[in-house]
């Protein structure tokens, strides 16, 4: 695992961001995992200017998101922050800002009629564009992955799942009170890709900011591997792993030093190599 600590929530930004750069510039036609939530969105910012300035091309990228609510979906007749859909979020944080093809786009459909059959075929499309190349993870408050919630199977598929009290509490204090809309309004279900369906991808980048996520990411990364925090899943994963932390989300790890000294030494092997 490669454990990447940075001082800051920008700094932590611009390396996830050169991750995923890295990907698209090697593999043109690469098919990524993309995440919501308020973590990500520095990323999907350096990205945009990577496009804009750099020429990031992403003309020919495939892209899967984990989840989205279940009875929302974009509505762009409604202001952004009116709209809590997961696609309007991608839409306006990263979609519309460079030149991805609208048909290569892929979010769960909360306004599916037929959920269960929805989610199968959400894996087969999976498996038709040659699986995930790169998967972008955040982390819950409470340790999931996407909406994994604690119990979820760690060989979960893409379902619908019930969300927790915590994912509520967190939601409306990060979203629905933000933009003025009543709890009893939130969604209290959602469609999220699976832990199986997670680590089947070729490589993660999992992400993570502040204080609050510091306890979270060490039970994650350092503590058992258990069903009640569904991102420790990331020990169980055979492909390319890339943690990149700020300070703050990196303070309780046990093994702090370590991580930073064996960071120094993989930049030493590299600049030899080059």
């Amino acid at each position: 695992m490669n454990v990447i600590i940075r001082n800051t929530y920008e700094e932590m930004s611009r390396y996830a961001a050169e991750v995923i750069a890295a990907m698209v510039r090697s593999k043109p036609d690469c098919v990524l995992g993309l995440a919501t939530g308020s973590t990500p969105i520095g990323t999907y910012r350096e990205l945009i200017r990577m496009h804009k300035e750099e020429g990031l091309d992403f003309s020919q990228v495939k892209t899967f998101n984990l989840d989205e609510y279940l009875g929302l979906g974009m509505d762009l007749s409604k202001p952004y922050e009116q709209d809590q859909s997961y696609a309007r979020f991608m839409h306006e944080e990263l979609f519309k800002h460079i030149n991805i093809k609208k048909e290569n786009i892929h979010i769960p459909d909360g306004l599916t009629k037929n959920p269960e059959e929805f989610c199968m075929q959400y894996e087969e499309e999976i498996k038709k564009a040659g699986g995930i190349d790169l998967q972008l993870l955040g982390i819950g408050g409470d340790g999931h992955w996407a909406f994994n919630e604690p119990g979820s199977s760690l060989a979960s598929r893409t379902r619908v799942e019930a969300l927790t009290k915590q994912t509520l509490d967190d939601n409306y204090e990060l979203f629905y009170c933000k933009a003025g809309i009543p709890r009893e309004q939130m969604p209290h279900f959602a469609i999220t890709m699976g832990i199986g369906t997670i680590l089947e991808a070729r490589n993660i980048l999992m992400i993570a900011n502040g204080r609050r996520k510091a306890d979270v990411v060490a039970k994650a990364i350092e503590g058992p591997v258990t069903s009640q925090i569904t991102a420790s899943a990331i020990q169980l994963f055979s492909g390319g792993i890339t943690v990149v932390l700020d300070r703050e989300a990196a303070s309780k790890l046990k093994d702090i030093d370590y991580y930073l000294h064996k960071e120094k030494l993989n930049s030493l092997f590299s600049s030899k190599k080059s």
